[in-house]
């Protein structure tokens, strides 16, 4: 596997899966003051479902994608921090329009907190449209799509 390839994740993964997610949330607890949900996800699930596709060997990057009827919906995307300025992120945000387009979906929606600045830097540059800002138990959430050509 080249360090480009983006593939499914497999059970063997799930440890990785688990380090990576925690060391790219990991940094916004003290700022959100909660753990991110991404965190306390079941990745054994995900992964057993098919929902989280990896890159990098060792794993750098990783997306946790769910189809829904009319839209594809990013869960999580988490690039490990030593892997920053490689274009991980990047690579992972196109493989999603493509997966997206494989599924005959013509929209992808995701969600960050209000309180991680950086994220919605980023997510306009790829073509994400701000849709909504509402509170979700403890989380204040940014809801975002991207219409799909």
């Amino acid at each position: 596997m080249t360090s480009e390839e983006i593939r499914p994740a497999t059970a063997a993964d799930v440890p990785a899966v688990k380090a990576v997610t925690d060391a790219a949330y990991a940094p916004y607890i003290e700022r959100i003051g909660v753990v991110p949900v991404p965190m306390e996800a079941d990745h054994a699930a995900n992964v057993a479902a098919g929902k989280v596709f990896v890159t990098g060997d060792p794993v750098t990057g990783l997306v946790v994608i769910e189809a829904r009827e009319d839209h594809l919906f990013l869960d999580s995307i988490a690039v490990h921090p030593d892997a920053h300025g490689q274009g991980v992120g990047r690579r992972l945000l196109h493989f999603v329009d493509t997966h997206a387009r494989a599924l005959g979906l013509s929209e992808v929606r995701l969600y960050t907190n209000a309180l991680m600045w950086e994220n919605q830097k980023i997510y306009p540059k790829y073509g994400y449209e701000v849709i909504e800002r509402r509170a979700d138990g403890p989380y204040d959430r940014v809801h975002y799509r991207k219409r799909l050509d």
